[in-house]
């Protein structure tokens, strides 16, 4: 096993559109697990969701945030991230993002689909601040 430099894990992250799974807190205190489309604008890992989906509601109620992305093809990679989480229902930019998300893991034909569907009020555009990162590759090795 080798820990990945920032370097190394930002490039994880973007190589190919693997879904984040993100953990939050439910109201009663319970974990939330889904999974998420992400994107890395600098330092911070960008996804959208609806405001009235569970996962919305925990955010706008507690704003930590844990994402995983793994790579389950041996020898096995991951990225593990603590952090916390700004809202923005800023359409422009949720449209910029939601078409960005759409063309990273459906192809550039369908940003605009994409942007059109989940750049609209009752979308949250979702910034994670990381505040820890734990970035492991070839577990197997």
């Amino acid at each position: 096993m080798v820990t990945m430099s920032t370097e190394e894990w930002k490039r994880f992250v973007l190589e190919k559109p693997r879904p984040a799974v993100a953990a939050v807190t439910r109201a009663n205190g319970s974990a939330h697990a889904t999974p998420v489309w992400i994107d890395l604008d600098g330092d911070e890992i960008v996804f959208t969701t609806g405001r009235d989906s569970l996962k919305g509601r925990a955010l706008v109620r507690d704003p930590r945030i844990s994402l995983v992305i793994q790579d389950d093809v041996p020898p096995f990679s991951f990225v593990a991230i603590a952090g916390v989480a700004t809202i923005s229902e800023d359409l422009d930019e949720l449209r910029l993002w939601a078409g960005r998300l759409g063309a990273r893991y459906m192809g550039a034909d369908q940003a605009d689909a994409y942007a059109a569907r989940n750049g609209v009020p009752g979308e949250l555009l979702v910034r994670v601040n990381l505040q820890r990162v734990t970035a492991e590759r070839d577990i197997a090795l």
